[in-house]
Formats: structure tokens, sequence, C-alpha cells
């Protein structure tokens, strides 16, 4: 290995120079670093996959808010954007200070705010889908566009963009911006000596996410999660269930509560296992976290949040294990006695913490085996002063985990700077060092505020000047804190708000929404991973008074003027809206509870529910109770808004959303992920022909081996003729970043 240390290409430094630079222990000790670093295997290709992950993640949503704006947003929807654009005068950068959203440069384009955001969400879905067709186009450049574009459309979308996954979007996507390339203009991705760096950040967010959600399910004091019941009730009472969940609602109460145990394991205990310097443990949290999102996926429509997560899981894999993926294993070398005492020592390790995590499960859930009725029993073995202690204990010390893992990964990467031919190579590598090196503490400091949520001494401790620095940069969402399922809903029956309208307030009609449940005898969809945000603000809206949910108000206000915009959103096809031809009169929201069915089969009804009491009182347009209300919160036309039709940009959009308005939104993203796809697979069945004609990579390897064998003054003689047939040693490209220009030149040859 000290060989590609010493050998250099014409224009660098060379070996004496090198020498003198250097003492000789030196490339040792820094090849020695290396070797041990990449032990844990190299990230190209899980980067690869994260990166494509990130942009149909982003396609899907982009194109499930696109379907969306009109009814939402839009100058007739339930809460139009426009109003929340005022234009003061002030000049732009002040304007872009106060709310940075790209829809400020709207009317310089002619278009009004829906159209500004339909133009936004057009861009976005266009690029994102591009990045997922295309490589290059994965580029940091066009990962910043999408996180702009998106970061315009939350600073509008009030209540109906302000969902935990619609932040972790913004945070993923500037975190993607670090781990991408910048190499828009070239085919070619390499990889750089800081992509282990950025890479970590989204390692750290993984930890972030996970162990926050475990840890808040307790600190709630939920006592059906104390009670290892609450997926008893998760299933029938999550926002929009799969038919899978009524399955899964059927299980036995023992697996429900073991099954608890297991979300609690792989929510708080195996976390730690990302930053362990040992491989297989962190492949092995990585199926598990994904088991655990796979499991939530089938069961619930949680929109594109459980492939987020997936997504950040990549950063737990290597090139080796994906290589396994394909089935390219690596041949098995003989090991030496060290090689091999090293690997059972790492096996019993591994044996340890495996046992380890599995004794304090056993112990603290009290899991108990039952062989006469063939179960397993549980209970909680701990107070919640015990985990509150507990919790004050280790806050602290996973941030120096964290702080250790960086400082690791920052250190590696110095290692491999240094090990870079050439001097103006090596100052250059330093410097993006240095630069990807600063982001990254900047990050994880800022992301430690509201990590520390979790712990009140823990953020107590934190130095203002980080917390200043957050608050200043919080309008970007570029850190949050996360804390899904925090208390179990629906204890007592699943609550529903059913909306009923009627001509003479003597016949009332229910009006039937797409998604959620309200048709008893409906079964549950499959909508993810598009999101329909009315139908998820109507769950949140039945979980407390009318009062608490504004926005229902500019629902009922919009269904009585018959807004056909509004009304797309509650069914698509017209000829389900049992109002279409002419608006109810009236219109009223009643309470009910909703419970799954045990028999389908027999009843041919997926749910049962009871009248609770009436959510909204009667209304009709022009009624005082309702225009005091509109009064109230703010939701009064404020007149009809300046359109342009007839410029191209407004002409365009009006033309696309009349193609894709009778479309639903599943059916728009299948539509784009199917295309996607079958080019993507086009794609690597078309382009593996044309390296037929290209030497075997065997024969390349065959001569590098034999070049080993070659003395050293030999191969310095022979150095360029070698590099004709096979371009540089296997060791020369894990240990240096070679110059683009070098290895085109080497291929011409080669041709």
């Amino acid at each position: 290995g000290n060989k590609a240390f010493y050998f250099h290409h014409a224009g660098e430094v060379s070996a004496q120079a090198t020498c003198l630079l250097f003492p000789p222990e030196y490339p040792k000790l820094l090849l020695g670093v290396y070797n041990l670093n990449t032990k844990m295997g190299e990230i190209q290709l899980p980067r690869r996959l994260f990166l494509w992950s990130m942009s149909v993640i982003y396609m899907f949503a982009f194109a499930s808010l696109y379907i969306q704006i009109p009814g939402l947003y839009g100058n007739e929807g339930i809460l139009p954007a426009r109003w929340l654009m005022r234009y003061t005068g002030k000049p732009m950068l002040e304007q872009l200070k106060d709310s940075p959203t790209l829809l400020w440069l709207g009317p310089m384009l002619g278009l009004d705010t829906q159209q500004g955001m339909e133009l936004i969400c057009l861009l976005g879905t266009l690029l994102a889908f591009g990045a997922m067709v295309l490589e290059p186009m994965r580029d940091s450049l066009i990962f910043f566009c999408l996180w702009a574009l998106y970061l315009s459309l939350y600073q509008v979308g009030q209540v109906f963009l302000y969902f935990q996954w619609d932040s972790l979007l913004l945070e993923v996507g500037f975190l993607t911006i670090l781990v991408a390339p910048l190499n828009l203009f070239r085919w070619k991705q390499g990889l750089k000596h800081h992509d282990g760096i950025t890479f970590w950040l989204l390692r750290w967010l993984l930890f972030r996410l996970m162990f926050a959600s475990g840890v808040v399910k307790l600190t709630s004091r939920c006592p059906t999660w104390w009670g290892l019941t609450a997926l008893t009730y998760h299933y029938e009472t999550q926002c929009i269930p799969t038919p899978l969940a009524w399955y899964a609602h059927q299980a036995p109460v023992w697996f429900q509560k073991l099954s608890v145990v297991g979300t609690y394991v792989i929510e708080i205990a195996v976390p730690f296992l990302f930053f362990l310097p040992i491989r297989s443990m962190r492949i092995l949290s990585f199926y598990l976290q994904v088991l655990l999102q796979i499991c939530i996926l089938l069961t619930g429509n949680y929109n594109f949040f459980n492939l987020l997560t997936i997504a950040l899981c990549f950063s737990l894999l290597d090139d080796e294990h994906i290589h396994v993926w394909h089935g390219q294993c690596k041949k098995k070398k003989s090991k030496s006695w060290m090689q091999t005492l090293a690997s059972w020592g790492e096996g019993l390790i591994n044996l340890a913490l495996c046992g380890g995590i599995i004794y304090c499960t056993v112990v603290y859930f009290e899991l108990k085996i039952n062989w006469e009725t063939k179960s397993i029993s549980s209970k909680t073995a701990f107070t919640y002063h015990e985990f509150n202690q507990w919790l004050k204990m280790i806050t602290g010390p996973t941030i120096w985990i964290g702080v250790l893992s960086l400082t690791w990964e920052i250190v590696t990467a110095m290692f491999k700077c240094a090990c870079v031919r050439g001097f103006f190579w090596k100052l250059w590598s330093t410097v993006q060092w240095a630069i990807f090196a600063s982001a990254a503490a900047g990050m994880f400091a800022i992301s430690l505020v509201p990590y520390t949520f979790i712990e009140y001494d823990a953020n107590s401790k934190i130095w203002p000047g980080i917390k200043r620095v957050y608050d200043d940069v919080d309008r970007f969402q570029l850190v949050n804190s996360y804390g899904l399922f925090r208390r179990m809903t629906g204890v007592g029956g699943r609550p529903e708000v059913v909306l009923e309208g009627s001509f003479d307030k003597e016949t009332w009609t229910e009006i039937e929404f797409m998604y959620k449940p309200g048709n008893v005898s409906g079964p549950p969809p499959v909508v993810a991973p598009h999101q329909p945000r009315l139908d998820w603000q109507m769950w949140f809206a039945a979980l407390g008074p009318q009062a608490h949910s504004p926005w229902f108000t500019g629902l009922v206000h919009r269904l009585l003027q018959g807004k056909k915009d509004v009304i797309s959103l509650i069914q698509t096809d017209e000829s389900q809206y049992p109002f279409s031809q002419n608006p109810p009169v009236f219109i009223r929201a009643q309470l009910y509870k909703y419970w799954f069915i045990d028999d389908v089969s027999q009843t041919k009804q997926w749910w049962r529910r009871q009248f609770i009491e009436e959510f909204y009182p009667t209304v009709f347009l022009g009624d005082p109770n309702l225009e005091a209300l509109l009064s109230q919160h703010g939701l009064k036309d404020k007149g009809p808004a300046k359109r342009s039709t007839e410029a191209f940009v407004p002409a365009t959009l009006k033309c696309i959303r009349e193609h894709v308005g009778p479309l639903t939104g599943p059916q728009v993203l299948l539509s784009l992920f199917v295309t996607g796809l079958a080019i993507c697979v086009l794609k690597g069945l078309f382009g593996r022909a044309p390296r037929a004609s290209k030497p075997k990579p065997a024969v390349a390897e065959n001569k590098t081996r034999k070049a080993k064998d070659v003395p050293v003054a030999a191969e310095k003689k022979d150095h360029g003729k070698k590099k004709d047939v096979s371009g540089s040693t296997n060791e020369e490209k894990e240990i240096t970043e070679e110059k683009p220009m070098d290895s085109e030149k080497s291929t011409k040859r080669r041709k």
C-alpha cells in the first residue's frame, strides 16, 4: 500500500519531495488509519441510493400538493394564500428576509399567488423527475432549488403544511444539498474525501428522529404507551388506515403489547448502534429500522414519511453490503491469525451487545412465556420517575457520542486529504474538507437545541450563542424537533366528523370524502405516498372542539357557495358528490365514533359507528353566526384577485390544470413514478450494451495483481506502460482522488 503513496503522475510532487515533507513512517501511519476506516466500508453506492430516493420523494411531495392547491390555497379555496402575501412596498430583500418565499417574484411574471404556487409545484416536480431519471441532475444545485421551492410553499402553507414530515423533508432536503456532489456538468460522479462527514449528518438526524420518537411516548405519560396497549387502538384510530390495518387490529392483545415493546427497543435502544465502529451492528440496526417503517407503511397511509425515514437509513450502509444485494459478494481471502482473532473478537462483541439488549428488554418489560396459552406476557417494570432520571443521565452522553463520532469522521477525512498526491490537489482537498467539516460541525451544534427539548436540564445547558443562531435560522427549517405518535388518540373510539347538507333542513345527506372513513361500508383506501391534506385535518379537527379548527368555517362557507375547487378535494368525480348540481342550502357537522367491525365477511361492512354530539351548528349563506365566525377567524372574502390569463405562463398553467384536474392524487403520483422507473430500467438495459467492447475488469485486476510482485525499481521503469493498460492500481484509487482530465485521457488511450 505504500507504493501508491510514493508513485506520482506527470505534474505531481515527486517521490523525493514527498520523502522530504514526511518521514518514512508517516505514510504507513496514514494508510493504517485509512485502511481502518475503509474496513467499515465506502459509501458511494448508499449515497447514490439516497440521492435517488430523495428525488423520488421530492417528486411525490410536489405533485401531491399540486393537485390540492386550488382547493386549499386558491383564490376560492379554504385558506387563500394570497391573504398572507401582503405587498407593503418594502425592498425585495427585506420581504424575503421576513418571509423567505419565491412567491414574492410572482407579480414580475404576471402571476397571482395561486398561479405562483402551481408554478413552483410544477417546477419542483419536473426537477425531481429529472433527477430521478438522470444521475447528473442529482446535483447540489438541483437539490438546493428543490429545497428552496418547497420552503417557499411551506411559508404560506399554514395549517395544511404544518406536519412533522414537512419539516423533516425540509431538514433532510437541506442536508441533501451538502451530501450531493457539485458536478452538474460532469456525467461521472466521484467520491470526495469529505463525503463521509456530510453523510454522517443523515445518521445523526436519523438518531434524533427515532430516539426522540421513542422517548416522547413515555415522557407524555400516555397510559396506553405505559400499559403497552397503544397498538390495540392505533390501527383503527390512525388518520387513514389501510385494509391491512383491519387485519393487524385483529391480532391478540399479547401480540399487540409485544409489538409495543419491540417499538421501544427499535426506537430507543437500537439507535445507539448507529455510531458503533462495528459494521455488522450498523447493518443490523438498518434492517430493524426498515422493518419498523415497512410495518407502519403497510398498515397506515403516512404519505412520504416512511419513505423519507428509509432513505435516512441508507446512511447506515456501505458499498460492500449493497453489492451483496446484487449478488456481487467478494471472494473470501485467507486471513492471518491476527485478522482471525479480530473477527472472533468482533463476533463476541456483537453477541454481547445483542444479548445485553435482549436481557434489558426481558427485565424491564417482564417478558414471560406462557406455554399453555402459547403467548408472551409483558408489562412495564419501571416508573415514570425512574425513566425520567435515566433520560437525564443519558441525554448528555448521547451528545458526546455524537461529538466523538463526528470527530472521527472529520479526522479520518483529514488523513485522506493528507494522502492526496500533488500540492495543488492536496490543497484543494483540504479546502473542501475545511468547508464541509465546518458546515457539519455547525449543523450538529444547532441541532442540539431542538434535540434537547426532550430533557429540560440538558437544554438549559446549551450555550446561549447556539440558541441565538438556532432562533435566527428557525424560519428556514434547517433543524427541527420530532416526536411521532406522542399520545394515542381515540381510546374510547375513533372520533370522526361527518358533514351533512340539506335543501330544506329536514332531509340531510352525508357528504362522503374520498379517503377518510365515513361510509361504514367503505373499505380503507391505499393512498400513500399521496397525502390528502384536507382529510388529515378533518381527523385532527375531530380530536377537539370546533373552535380549535378555525379553517373548518372556511370549508363550510366554500361548500355553501358550491366552489368546485374545494369540492374536488372531497370528490374528484362530481357524480359521487351529492350536491354537484346545486350547492346545499344548509350544512351542519356531526361527531361520531367509529370502530372496526369484528367480521367483515358476514356484515359486508368495515366500520360500526355511534353518534356522539353536534360538531358544527346548522348554517346557511347570510347566517349571522356564520358571518361572525368568518370575521372572527379572518376568513371573509377580500375581493376578487387580479389574474392575467392572456400571458404565456398563466395560459400554460391553466392548460396543465385542465388536463390534470380529473385525476386523483394517487393516479398522478403512480403515473409519474411508473414512467420514471420505466425510463431508469430502459437506461439500465440499453446502457450496458456499449460496454461489451471494453476490456473486462478481471483482466485489469489480474495485471494489477501481477504488477504487485514486480520490484519497485521495475515498476517505476514500466509505470507509463502499465498506466495505459489499467490506469492505476486499486490501491491508488482507494487512497487518492484522480484528476478528471487524467482519467479521460487514459480512457482515450485505452480506446
